[in-house]
């Protein structure tokens, strides 16, 4: 009997990857995707994706969706409060492992497992450490099809908000932004690929900005953080 394990799921493309991987693996059994959500506006997290199409992604990849929702602005403490009582009602069913598409930041690795084995689970990492660039180009050449839904002005412009992840774009990036946005550079909507039992279709909204203040904690860090985020519409 396989173990069974929860998938972090962000909607983009290193949560599809890391599925994809996963589910060639065939070492869990997993029973639900994980989510989390802004509770105000029933959007993903830093993705700025609505739940809509998030739903149609749970469908086509025919798995259930735990939708874990924030507040607007969730203090860390509150995170963690709301993080571990999800958390625990999924290991009363079973649940011993928690799969993640992160790639290469030691800290939130680090995070994710002590927050994990404080209740008695496991983090699984199938892209861990694997080389940025190959893993964009191995995306795209599985099918996969992905499109920007933010960006993070300090190292990429409004400009490619809204581009569909080609080879092309790998090219246009500024030698400074990680291939895959590992960073936090940017984020995206995955919609189709070999996991999908059909694509998720959408109009491309209008693209918005939205401004966020720095850390307080950081004194040489004044200012705010200026986002693009493209809007997508379910069709």
């Amino acid at each position: 009997m396989k173990p069974k394990a929860i998938f972090n799921w962000s909607s983009g493309k290193d949560s599809a990857l890391a599925l994809y991987k996963t589910l060639q693996g065939d070492q869990f059994e997993i029973t639900s995707l994980l989510t989390s959500i802004n509770k105000e506006f029933q959007r993903i997290s830093m993705h700025g994706v609505h739940v809509s199409l998030l739903e149609k992604q749970a469908e086509s990849l025919g798995f259930p969706l735990i939708k874990m929702e924030l507040p607007k602005e969730p203090s860390m403490e509150e995170y963690r409060e709301i993080m571990s009582k999800t958390m625990s009602e999924i290991k009363s069913q079973d649940v011993t492992h928690s799969i993640f598409g992160d790639i290469f930041l030691e800290d939130l690795r680090k995070y994710r497992e002590d927050q994990l084995q404080s209740i008695g689970m496991e983090g699984v990492f199938p892209l861990w450490k694997i080389n940025t660039t190959e893993l964009i180009h191995e995306f795209l050449d599985l099918g996969f099809k992905t499109i920007v839904t933010c960006v993070n002005e300090t190292y990429l412009d409004k400009s490619f908000a809204g581009r569909i992840i080609d080879k092309d774009f790998i090219k246009n990036l500024p030698e400074n932004v990680d291939p895959c946005g590992e960073n936090g550079e940017f984020h995206t909507f995955t919609f189709d690929g070999p996991i999908f039992k059909n694509p998720i279709t959408f109009e491309i909204g209008e693209i918005v900005k939205k401004t966020y203040p720095k850390p307080k904690s950081d004194e040489n860090d004044e200012g705010e953080y200026i986002f693009w985020f493209c809007d997508l519409i379910a069709k």
